[in-house]
């Protein structure tokens, strides 16, 4: 998958857990699993936001695109 998604990182450099996470933006921490293993098809906006608020980043600091091609 070209869309690489760094939540683990952004985590370990807030020094915050996946548990508190999903609790400050209202989703499951089965569902914030997923998404940290890039198992989710989309993602809301407002989720989106929800998580960068909570660890005070930006998109950007999230999602990484890389090329498929050699």
């Amino acid at each position: 998958m070209p869309i690489i998604i760094e939540l683990d990182v952004m985590l370990a450099r807030r020094k915050m857990k996946s548990r508190d996470l999903a609790a400050a933006v209202g989703i499951t921490e089965a569902n914030l699993s997923l998404l940290k293993q890039g198992k989710v098809k989309g993602v809301r906006f407002s989720t989106l936001d929800a998580i960068c608020t909570a660890l005070a980043c930006q998109p950007g600091d999230l999602l990484r695109h890389v090329d498929d091609e050699p």
